[in-house]
């Protein structure tokens, strides 16, 4: 929905400058904001709205828009997270927030073990930056995220299929 973020991973395409893009184009259609997944220069060159940050990138602890440029107005920095240091790392990398995960049981990662609701509530409160919700989140789970403290929710598995 409009007001709403996607962010492009897809990093093993043949040309994911064009499919940025492309995605650009149809997110600025839609009202929706744009992130490119670990590339500031791909998402300056595509005038997308940020840049998420795999959690192997904020250990780097260094600015994720351009290193020593300053950050773009209203440029948005999201951040992988799957601990609370890893929350710590993304918030001293300068990201605005971060998607912990997986919050429940996932598709996507079935061997990865699930944070649960109550570790969930307990690392929003102990975070510095806002939290978003990722891994199993659906419309079923999502209720039980009430009064967590997370800052919302993310999915890719909920959101298959529709366009």
């Amino acid at each position: 929905p409009p007001g709403s973020a996607v962010i492009l991973r897809h990093y093993e395409v043949p040309d994911r400058a064009d499919l940025a893009r492309r995605t650009a184009a149809l997110c600025r259609r839609r009202g929706v904001r744009l992130l490119i997944a670990g590339d500031w220069r791909l998402a300056a060159a595509v005038g997308a709205d940020g840049v998420h940050l795999p959690e192997a990138m904020a250990w780097r602890g260094r600015p994720a828009w351009g290193g020593t440029q300053p950050r773009r107005p209203g440029f948005l920095v999201t951040a992988a997270a799957h601990s609370p240091a890893a929350l710590w790392r993304a918030a001293r990398a300068g990201a605005d927030a971060a998607l912990l995960s997986p919050v429940f049981a996932t598709a996507s990662h079935p061997d990865a073990d699930a944070i649960g609701v109550a570790r969930f509530a307990a690392w929003c409160r102990g975070a510095p930056l806002p939290v978003y919700a990722l891994g199993g989140v659906g419309p079923g789970t999502a209720r039980r995220l009430a009064g967590t403290g997370a800052a919302g929710v993310a999915g890719l598995g909920a959101l298959a299929g529709d366009a």
